[in-house]
This record gives C-alpha cells, structure tokens and sequence, in this order.
C-alpha cells in the first residue's frame, strides 16, 4: 500500500434553503395571511478520526468534497428540508491545516474524534416572520445563508507506542513481521521500507501495542537526505524508539552513532527518547566479533539485546521489555499549537464594497446584500424600501454619498439597478 503523509483538500458546505413569499388561499379564510415556509438548513463538514486508516492516499484520488444545500421553502408554511451533514474520515493522528491563514485548526489523535471545519448555511426565513400589526402581508423573505469553502491542508503524524529505527537492511522489517501480524516488503537492498509499516503487538494482558517500522535513515536525513526527512516527523510521537542495529555491517557502532546524531540534529524531543537496543543477525555474526561490538557500546553505557529476527532467538526477552516500557512510559504530549477556528463557522462576515465605475454608476458588491437582492421584487415598492433600508443600516449608502452620488445617478446591486434621489427616499 502506498503511504502519502500529505494531501491538499477543497470543502464547501451547503447553502442554505431560501424562504419564500406565499399566502394562504384557503377557500373559507377571508384575506389569508402571510404562509411562506423557511429554507432548511445547508449540510456541514465535519472531519473524523479513524483508527482503522494509516495513509491520506485516498485524498489523491479525490480532493473535493462538498455538502449537499438545504431545500427552499414551500408554500403552506412548509419549510424546506434540511440537508445531511458530511463527515470526511481521516486517520487518527492527522493534523489539519487551514491554508487560508497558516493555522493548524485541529489535532485528531483519539479515535472518531470529530471536529467541524466548514458550518452549513442557515435556512432563510419566510414571509410569515415578518408580519407586523403594522405590516399584515410582507411582500419579502429572506435568502439562505452560503455555504464555506475552504482548502485544507492534512498531514499525517503516526500514532505508535514504539518507533523502529535502523540503517537500511537492519532487519526492521524481518522482526516486525516475527512480533505482529503486518506483513511488510523484505528484500535485500537499500530502502526496502519506502513507507512506514504499522504492526500491533500483542501483550500478556491481552491487548496490544503498535509499532511504526519507520523507512532506514542514512546520515543527512535530517536536512532531506534519502527518506528519512519525510519521516522523522512520525516519530515524535512515540512512547520510546527501539534501535535495531545491523550486527553484520562493517561499523555497527558507527551506524548507531549516525541515526542518533540524526534525531538530535532533526530534534532534541527525539534524541530525549528513551531509546532500547538491540544488535540484530545473530546468527551470522561471528562470537568473536558479537564480544567486540557489545564492548563497543559498553563504552558508550549501552547495553544492547542480542538477537535473530530470522531465526527469532532472544525475541521473546526483547517483547517482554518493550512492553513493560509500554506499561511505564507515558506518550508524549502533543506540541501542535491549535487555534481557534472561528472560519469554520462564519457564514457571512458582512462584508461589502462599493466601486464608482463611471460618472453616474455605482455597483455595490457583498455576499449578504447581493443575496438579499437576488430575492428582491423590484417591482415592489415595499421590497425595493426594505432593502434600501438594509443598505442605510449596513453603511452602504453612507459610503455611495460619500463618492458623490447624484439624483438620477444608477446603484447596481446584484441583478438590480436603483435610481437614486435624494434621502428623503430612503426614510
């Protein structure tokens, strides 16, 4: 399977319905009133963890996900109905960035944590919510609130008890496919793990823990070199790191010293890890030179396990030690620094402009009062009124005198083209 650890997506969540202008026609209700019934609401986007998926490979094939819209009203006072939110799964240990702003907006690290990144539009409101004693049959409704669109950027952080490292052919994938179920790739040349294999251990007590087999690190991984730049990142966030360590290299010690001075250079929260050691191919290193290794790490204050990922001797001592580290040592704390994603939920930031684009000619533009115009009758004079009135309220019309409108002078809004006279029209 292959393991994409980034990926770029586009959401948009559903407009909502719009009310409606209806009466009441019923045969025996003399001068029936208002009867229009409200939009319903857009669908939202949500994101949720699952702790069965391991790659944001998916996202490749398909990066555009949007909401359905909520229904319009209907007459009757019938309102439209509402649409279905969508939830977008994701691995859990997936980091979520609005590109937008640069803000990471959420860290999902527990499984089916859910949190919302784009708020579906509000339904808007019939006829009927704007009847007044002094105004029994409004000729007006509202428009439903846009959905959000917005770009996201996924980066995926492995969520594992225990990091495998090792140089290229130290035998991490022979001994993850000995301790767990996972079945990785084993071949016998540079790079063989191009992506990070997960496997669960077993323990005594009856569940498991998971190791992540990170891809072999080669000296300059930590400014990009080979793969290991593009993986270190997954290692953060284990408990411990167990070290496997090729005993049949020319310089054992030199390789250890050499992943180790990559993870301090890459970061000091991971040369801190606590760190288990273990010399690997026992069975084709010479006694002689097994005693001459370990007296090398006794130097440096290690004292390494001595085992056969292939035949599987000493396996069962190294299992019982990772998972009584398991059982002692704490996971790290998140570092991720989420902000409060007020983006998720503002539908409409009232925002508008007004541009002068010759002598007599004004084009109001914004996403609430084009809305509001798009269900303006300009044929009613009570419509026409009331969204001058909005204008007035918003500050619209403060700025269009402000650019020297004159009576005559035309104000584009939407698909409207108002006259302008002087204020006396729009008390």
């Amino acid at each position: 399977m292959q393991f994409i650890d980034k990926a770029k997506i586009k959401i948009s969540s559903g407009k909502g319905g719009n009310g409606v202008v209806a009466w009441r026609r019923e045969k025996y209700v003399d001068k029936g009133g208002p009867a229009g019934g409200d939009g319903g609401n857009g669908g939202s986007v949500y994101l949720i963890a699952d702790e069965g998926l391991s790659t944001l490979l998916d996202f490749t094939y398909r990066s555009i996900f949007k909401a359905d819209n909520g229904e319009n009203g209907f007459k009757k006072s019938m309102h439209g109905k509402s649409a279905k939110d969508l939830y977008i799964k994701v691995p859990a240990g997936t980091i979520v960035k609005d590109l937008k702003s640069g803000n990471i907006i959420a860290d999902l690290t527990e499984h089916e944590q859910t949190v919302l990144v784009a708020k579906g539009g509000r339904g808007g409101r019939g006829n009927t919510h704007f009847c007044t004693p002094q105004n029994r049959a409004p000729q007006y409704c509202e428009p439903g609130e846009p959905g959000i669109d917005r770009e996201l950027q996924l980066e995926l952080k492995l969520l594992a008890d225990v990091g495998l490292l090792g140089m290229p052919n130290a035998g991490k994938s022979t001994f993850i496919s000995r301790v767990s179920a996972a079945k990785p790739k084993i071949a016998d040349y540079p790079f063989t793990t191009i992506v990070p294999n997960l496997g669960v251990v077993k323990k005594s007590s009856g569940d498991g823990y998971v190791i992540a087999d990170i891809p072999g690190l080669i000296e300059g991984a930590s400014e990009g070199v080979g793969l290991g730049y593009d993986f270190l990142r997954h290692v953060e966030r284990c408990r411990f790191l167990l070290h496997i360590v090729d005993g049949t290299a020319e310089n054992p010690i030199e390789n250890y010293k050499v992943i180790n001075s990559e993870l301090a250079k890459y970061s000091q929260k991971l040369a801190a890890l606590y760190q288990i050691v273990a010399i690997n191919k026992k069975d084709a290193i010479e006694p002689e030179r097994l005693t001459e290794i370990l007296k090398e790490f006794e130097t440096l204050g290690v004292k390494p396990f001595v085992i056969s990922a292939v035949t599987g001797e000493n396996l069962e001592e190294l299992k019982y030690e990772l998972e009584e580290k398991v059982n002692t040592i704490e996971k790290p704390q998140s570092e991720v620094t989420v902000t409060e994603d007020t983006a998720a939920t503002d539908n409409d930031d009232g925002y508008w402009n007004v541009q002068k684009i010759n002598k007599d000619t004004f084009v109001v533009t914004g996403g609430r009062i084009i809305r509001i115009s798009q269900v303006t009758d300009q044929r009613s004079t009570e419509q026409v009124v009331r969204l001058q009135n909005i204008m007035i309220g918003m500050g619209i019309m403060d700025e269009i005198k402000r650019l020297g409108v004159q009576n005559g002078d035309t104000i584009i809004v939407g698909k409207l083209e108002l006259e302008y006279w002087d204020d006396e029209v729009y008390k």
